[in-house]
C-alpha cells in the first residue's frame, strides 16, 4: 500500500491508500484543505481535531446541498421522461388527404372531344375566312 503525504490546514500526514488511489486521495486532501484554510483564515490557529472536525463538516453540508440538488433534477428528469413517454403513447392520426383519380378511357374521352372541338372550330374559321 502506498503511503502518500498530504497536507490539510497547513499540516501534514501520512496516510496509506490502495495502488492507484493516490490521486483520487490528492483531490480529496485538496477539498478538506481549502475548506481548512477557510477556518484557519476565519479563527486563526485552532486544533488539529476541531480543524479536521469542522472542515469535515463543512465539506458534508456541501456534499448534502449537492445530493438535494441532484435529488430534485433526477425527479424532473422523471417527470420529463413520463411526459415524453405519454407523447410517445398518443396516436395522431395522420391527415387524409385524397387525389382525385381520373381513368385513362375518360381522359382518352375527353381528348377526343377536345380534338373534334378543335376541328370544329378550325371548319368555322376557314368558312367564316371565306
Amino acid at each position: 500500500m502506498p503511503e502518500v503525504r498530504i497536507t490539510i490546514g497547513g499540516r501534514q500526514f501520512e496516510v496509506a491508500c490502495q495502488e492507484g488511489e493516490e490521486t483520487y486521495l490528492h483531490a480529496a486532501a485538496k477539498m478538506l484543505d481549502d475548506e481548512a484554510r477557510v477556518l484557519s483564515d476565519q479563527a486563526g490557529r485552532i486544533p488539529e481535531a476541531r480543524m479536521l472536525l469542522m472542515a469535515g463538516l463543512l465539506l458534508a453540508d456541501k456534499t448534502a446541498s449537492v445530493e438535494d440538488r441532484i435529488a430534485e433534477v433526477r425527479a424532473e428528469l422523471a417527470e420529463r421522461e413520463a411526459e415524453l413517454a405519454a407523447l410517445r403513447n398518443v396516436k395522431v392520426e395522420p391527415e387524409r388527404i385524397e387525389v382525385p383519380v381520373v381513368p385513362q378511357g375518360v381522359k382518352d374521352t375527353l381528348a377526343e372531344l377536345a380534338a373534334r372541338a378543335e376541328a370544329l372550330a378550325a371548319e368555322v374559321d376557314e368558312k367564316s375566312a371565306d
